[in-house]
């Protein structure tokens, strides 16, 4: 499966961005989806995933309530929304995809074989 993500863009504090992850060559329904982020100088960091046998979404615990992750089965695509954004929000966004992981290694970057490119969201004024 290839992954694009997109929708990343300059911002203000407390603006919203919706990022998309679209997959091609592959059904994303059959996929565990999961975002991460780098932030410059920062290792990358466990965003939001969907676990797909539940359905269940997880996130880091400090951006509950104000990124919502969904998915469009039509579109083949998963979202990202992120609202009332931050200055320490910023950074580079990519989705990851994999059909075999564990539900205990969901947060873990090595856990993706699939991998789209990343797409820069920036939050400053």
């Amino acid at each position: 499966v290839q992954l694009q993500a997109s929708g990343g863009g300059l911002v203000q504090p407390g603006e919203s961005l919706r990022l998309s992850c679209a997959a091609s060559g592959g059904s994303l329904r059959t996929y565990h989806v999961a975002w991460f982020r780098q932030a410059p100088g920062k290792e990358r960091e466990f965003v939001a995933a969907i676990w797909r046998r539940s359905g269940n979404t997880y996130y880091k615990d400090d951006l509950k309530g104000r990124f919502t992750l969904s998915s469009d089965n039509t579109k083949n695509t998963v979202y990202l929304q992120m609202n009332n954004l931050k200055p320490e929000d910023t950074a580079v966004y990519s989705c990851a995809a994999d059909s075999r992981l564990i539900l205990s290694s969901l947060r873990s970057t090595a856990s993706y074989d699939y991998w789209g490119q990343g797409t820069q969201v920036t939050v400053s004024s």
